[in-house]
């Protein structure tokens, strides 16, 4: 397969970048981001680009990609609804949109979150929004997701650039074997995120919005 990666300098992508170049069925990768991943590797190719609200030069990178493992993202903190819309649903859809014409038969997994508001008219800003985001994704021509993963564990290295979450991740971390004993079903391991991500797009599963106990199912049925 060849992969095509956004968001791989935060939490989630950099495990899906790790997981990536350790599968031998992905047989190439390339990262897309305004700054270097700082790796090398035979398979990996990155391309830098500033302007995330126009990939049109990006067309022909795209086009014969199996899959799209959409990892950006911004906190919500400290920002209105109109600002945040753009940098969630606008920036994702301005990939989204040349993607789906470059390459209509893969797959596009958009990472938004356990909480996620289908409806769109919840009291949640940051659900609404990423609502809207997976909504308009899975109207378009091609095969896409959205992963919803509630409490992720960090493992091998990976951990968040947004500030706010890193003091989240250390205040909670001790929650997870807690989460993991009494509600399994609402936690991942961010290896195991990464990896389910990949059989999704080997799989592609008949449901398109799939939490963190589908994607372990993935994982089980892969084994």
């Amino acid at each position: 397969m060849k992969v095509i990666v956004f968001g791989a300098t935060g939490m989630v992508g950099q495990a899906v970048l790790a997981q990536c170049l350790a599968d031998p069925g992905v047989t190439s990768v390339v990262v897309v981001g305004r700054t270097s991943v700082g790796r090398s590797d035979d398979k990996l190719l990155e391309i830098l680009h500033h302007d995330f609200f126009d990939f049109s030069t990006l067309a022909d990178d795209f086009a014969d990609a199996d899959a799209c493992l959409f990892c950006l993202g911004v906190s919500s903190v400290g920002m209105k609804e109109p600002e945040y819309r753009r940098v969630t649903k606008d920036l994702t859809m301005a990939a989204a949109q040349v993607f789906a014409r470059a390459a209509p038969d893969a797959v596009f997994e958009y990472v938004s979150g356990r909480g996620t508001d289908s409806s769109e008219r919840g009291r949640v800003m940051w659900a609404r929004v990423k609502g809207e985001t997976e909504n308009a994704l899975l109207a378009l021509p091609f095969r896409a997701y959205g992963i919803r993963p509630g409490f992720i564990q960090a493992i091998g290295g990976v951990q968040t650039k947004t500030t706010f979450y890193r003091v989240v991740y250390r205040v909670t971390g001790w929650l997870y074997p807690v989460l993991h004993r009494f509600a399994p079903q609402y936690v991942i391991r961010s290896d195991e995120l990464a990896q389910a991500m990949i059989e999704v797009a080997r799989q592609r599963p008949d449901n398109r919005v799939l939490e963190s106990a589908d994607l372990l199912a993935l994982l089980d049925r892969r084994s």
